[in-house]
């Protein structure tokens, strides 16, 4: 079997989420199952520079990993008029014929490349991860209002609130175009329940949508932190710093906590690239006025075990409906309890009084309140710890994705 990977950015460059996921998917299935294929990252000037002769780049060793350099990109309508860019894949993905190809995101891609690829490989078998909300939301997939609230849905009304200057035609053609382009994909998988039933309010049918639990290594978990007292104090934040994945909101618990005298510290881990001015002036405001919380950068994933070693609590306070954040599952790899918004794909995953703990959404109060009741509660953190699950790993993933794919191929071919 031959499965071309396509993704909006590789991990090297930007170690979201989906990218860590989908470039660990790939390789599992290519060193345990024997799967030929592509890993196929765009990237844009905002990562590598344009070389001259090629759209196509390698990166490290891997002779099956390369990025393609796309510009021009229009983020509403998720387009990549960049003909020139995607005529240099005809050559490579005609050399590979793929069987499968799977598309773990359309960023920078954009639907003509879709279209390329279907025109190229009529009997190639396509799967569409949506690891987000991109295909519902012109919201940078957020579905979020533009004043901040959560959206149930996309509606032309309420489309057309956030974005005034839009023609209602545009909205309607985002959205006709987006169903049209994955109409046929032979799946449509999705990493939580909550995720699919978005997608099926959005009045999308549910006959091709597929639950599909992402995974992480089946590695040693951190040994928890030595305490004399019992005392479980230590929170740690993994993730992108920018304003949805809500570091601000833990810093200003932080800083509730301090003045309320309650010993505490706060550990926030997660590169903070391409935020604009006021996101970072707000944030280093905020970091500044809450004593007992540190920021530590960006960290590398052999990094991760050692981090979490220093803490006893994973927080995720997004502001937004998270899908399946990766960390949630990195947090109960380490067997650590996860304090999380109480909505979404996140309240999910992390079961309240379980195996962590629900916080208010986009609250400080409520989630410093949260915090102090993890520290003050005698036994809450070993009940908790005991209640965790080991998450889905890589490995069981691959074999289910590669039954998937199997299961694909052979209804096409009857």
């Amino acid at each position: 079997m031959r499965v071309l990977f396509l993704c909006h950015n590789h991990p090297s460059l930007q170690a979201g989420g989906t990218e860590v996921f989908a470039r660990n998917l790939f390789r599992e299935l290519r060193d345990r199952h024997g799967v030929e294929g592509l890993f196929l990252a765009a990237v844009t000037s905002t990562h590598r520079e344009w070389l001259p002769g090629t759209m196509v780049q390698s990166i490290g060793e891997a002779t099956d990993e390369l990025l393609l350099w796309l510009d021009h990109f229009d983020r509403f309508f998720l387009s990549q008029p960049d003909t020139y860019g995607l005529a240099s894949l005809v050559p490579l993905i005609e050399q590979l014929a793929p069987d499968i190809v799977h598309v773990h995101h359309t960023l920078q891609l954009g639907v003509e490349t879709l279209d390329l690829l279907r025109r190229l490989l009529p009997r190639a078998q396509f799967i569409f991860t949506a690891h987000d909300f991109f295909p519902l939301c012109a919201q940078e997939g957020q579905l979020l209002t533009t004043d901040g609230r959560l959206c149930t849905g996309p509606s032309l009304d309420g489309c057309l609130r956030c974005f005034p200057g839009r023609p209602a035609g545009d909205l309607v053609m985002r959205d006709l175009q987006m169903r049209d382009v994955l109409a046929d994909f032979a799946r449509i998988l999705v990493p939580s329940d909550f995720a699919r039933g978005r997608y099926l309010a959005a009045g999308w049918s549910p006959d091709r949508f597929s639950v599909m639990p992402n995974g992480v290594p089946d590695l040693p978990a951190a040994p928890h932190r030595r305490v004399a007292d019992g005392r479980r104090d230590r929170f740690g934040f993994f993730g992108h710093i920018n304003r949805f994945k809500g570091s601000l909101m833990l810093l200003r618990a932080s800083r509730l906590l301090t003045g309320t005298g309650v010993a505490h510290g706060v550990a926030l881990h997660g590169g903070a690239a391409y935020q604009s001015e006021a996101f970072m002036a707000e944030f280093d405001a905020d970091l500044a006025a809450a004593p007992d919380a540190s920021f530590r950068g960006a960290y590398a994933p052999e990094d991760l075990a050692g981090l979490m070693e220093q803490v006893d609590w994973v927080v995720i306070p997004s502001i937004w409906w998270e899908n399946a954040p990766l960390v949630v599952q990195e947090a109960f790899r380490h067997r650590r309890p996860v304090i999380c918004s109480g909505v979404g794909g996140t309240a999910e995953m992390v079961r309240d009084g379980i195996d962590g703990l629900h916080a208010p959404i986009k609250d400080p109060a409520g989630l410093a309140a949260v915090m102090r009741r993890a520290i003050e509660t005698p036994g809450l953190w070993d009940s908790l710890v005991a209640g965790i699950v080991p998450p889905t790993t890589v490995g069981a993933a691959a074999r289910d994705h590669l039954m998937l794919y199997q299961a694909a191929l052979a209804e096409a071919a009857v």
